[in-house]
C-alpha cells in the first residue's frame, strides 16, 4: 500500500513540476511545401505532463493526444465520471477551435476495465450528439497514473 502511494505521489509530482508546462500556451507553427502544422495547447486546460502537445492541426485536421482526467476532480472516481471530465475538456477544444462533435472523425478509447462497458457506451452515445465517430476501444493493463481508467484520443475535421 505505500509503495502505491509512493508511486502516485510521485507521478503527480512529476506532473504538476513538468519542465514543459512553460510551454502551455504557445502555438508553433511549422511550415513546409504541401501543408501548415499547428501545434497546441490550450490555458485552460492541464499543461501537458511530457514532450508533447495537446493537439497538432494539420491543415483541416485536428488530431488530439490521449486525455485523461488527470488533474481534474474525477481523476479519483470511476471510469463514467472520468469519461465526463475527459469530453468536458474535449469540448473546452472544440469550442476554442470552432468546432463540435459533428466534426469528430474517429477516437481511440483505453480503458482498464470492461467490467462497466454498457454504461460507458450510453455515456459516449450521449456525448456523440447523434454524430458516431469512428472507433476502437482498447482494453490495457494501466494508464499513467494507477487510478485513471480511461485515456482519449480524438481526430476532427475543421471545415473550410
Amino acid at each position: 500500500m505505500k509503495i502505491h502511494l509512493l508511486l502516485s505521489l510521485l507521478i503527480s509530482l512529476f506532473f504538476t513540476t513538468s519542465t514543459f508546462a512553460a510551454d502551455t500556451n504557445k502555438q508553433k507553427p511549422t511550415h513546409n511545401e504541401d501543408s501548415t502544422l499547428i501545434r497546441k495547447n490550450y490555458p485552460n486546460l492541464p499543461a501537458p505532463a511530457g514532450p508533447y502537445s495537446i493537439a497538432v492541426r494539420h491543415n483541416n485536421t485536428l488530431y488530439l493526444s490521449g486525455i485523461t482526467a488527470f488533474g481534474t476532480p474525477a481523476q479519483d472516481k470511476g471510469m463514467a465520471e472520468q469519461a465526463k471530465a475527459i469530453f468536458e475538456q474535449i469540448k473546452q477544444i472544440t469550442q476554442a477551435e470552432g468546432i463540435g462533435m459533428r466534426e469528430l472523425i474517429k477516437v481511440t478509447i483505453y480503458v482498464t476495465s470492461t467490467d462497466d462497458i454498457t454504461t460507458l457506451r450510453q455515456l459516449l452515445s450521449e456525448q456523440y450528439e447523434g454524430h458516431n465517430p469512428a472507433s476502437s476501444l482498447i482494453h490495457i493493463a494501466g494508464l499513467a497514473a494507477p487510478e485513471l481508467n480511461i485515456e482519449i484520443e480524438a481526430i476532427f475535421a475543421i471545415p473550410q
